[in-house]
């Protein structure tokens, strides 16, 4: 391959890229459930970050006269057994789970990368020594093995974040080992090696922005399991410490009362729920649009 050959076919690959995210995003937005995904995050990020204002109380100010009262005008979701406003403790809550959520998706993701593309592109020992450590990663269920890695470090949330991200860290790595085999062969790949491009460069330029599609939708998916990941481990005492207002935690404290309050519960139920369910909403948006092949399968 010439030179002026292999110019041509990087200036081809990066033209196809921009007009690939132009139809994504046309499918996405013709896909009603995941723009109801979509305008249930940015909501809820919204919330979340103004959460100081919107908030009607302090979320951790205990006020036992008032404890366990139902929803009413003055506290619209009630209290819980300490006399705090429900609703502002799931409205700071968002903060938490959406930071452990990104925070773990990152960490999961960045340790998927440094292992999964170097493994699928050079081959050899390095794969096959690769390989078998995430086998025995995946040989553990991923809540089991967060509350192994939350045990041994001790519980927290920055210790949860960690948890959940490192559990997290075999699937990307198959992932990204499974598309760097099926890219390093490409023309544009080729084309770069015939341009004198090193290894790095070929692949963090060139092989890693063509994996983000699959690595998008999968992050996106994985923000939800991360959110309700972290909900199992403050439900276990694992995550946040008292009193901070996480939504496991609130669960966890909240079943005690279930007969004679059960909104202490409820709510922040609710609230897991309705956060997962729009991420799941939005990455299936994200797939069918990213993969058109999905949308002529789906029935």
């Amino acid at each position: 391959m010439t030179e002026a050959q292999a110019t041509k076919a990087m200036i081809e690959a990066q033209r196809e890229l921009g007009t690939h995210s132009q139809k994504a995003w046309n499918r996405f937005r013709r896909n009603r459930a995941a723009l109801i995904g979509l305008a249930a995050v940015l909501l809820g990020t919204l919330l979340a970050i103004l959460a100081p204002a919107v908030a009607p109380y302090d979320p951790v100010k205990m006020d036992l006269a008032i404890s366990r009262q139902a929803p009413s005008s003055k506290n619209l979701l009630g209290t819980d057994e300490l006399g705090r406003d429900i609703l502002s403790r799931i409205l700071y809550g968002f903060r938490i789970s959406l930071t452990i959520g990104l925070v773990s998706v990152a960490v999961g993701l960045s340790f998927g990368v440094l292992l999964g593309a170097p493994s699928g592109y050079f081959g050899g020992w390095l794969d096959i020594v690769v390989m078998r450590v995430i086998d025995i990663m995946m040989s553990f269920p991923a809540i089991l093995l967060a509350i192994l890695v939350v045990t041994v470090l001790g519980p927290g949330l920055y210790n949860a974040m960690l948890a959940v991200g490192l559990a997290q860290v075999p699937l990307y790595s198959r992932l990204v080992r499974g598309l760097t085999l099926k890219l390093k062969s490409e023309d544009y790949v080729d084309a770069a090696r015939a341009l004198g491009a090193n290894h790095s460069r070929i692949i963090f330029r060139h092989i890693l922005p063509n994996c983000l599609s699959p690595l998008i939708v999968q992050a996106t998916l994985n923000i939800a399991s991360a959110i309700l990941s972290a909900a199992v481990l403050g439900f276990l005492g694992l995550g946040a410490e008292p009193p901070t207002p996480e939504w496991g935690a609130m669960l966890s404290s909240g079943r005690l009362y279930m007969r004679v309050a059960p909104h202490i519960s409820i709510f922040p139920g609710l609230a897991i729920m309705v956060t997962v369910l729009a991420f799941n909403l939005m990455g299936d948006g994200l797939r069918e649009a990213l993969d058109p092949r999905m949308s002529r399968l789906k029935i």
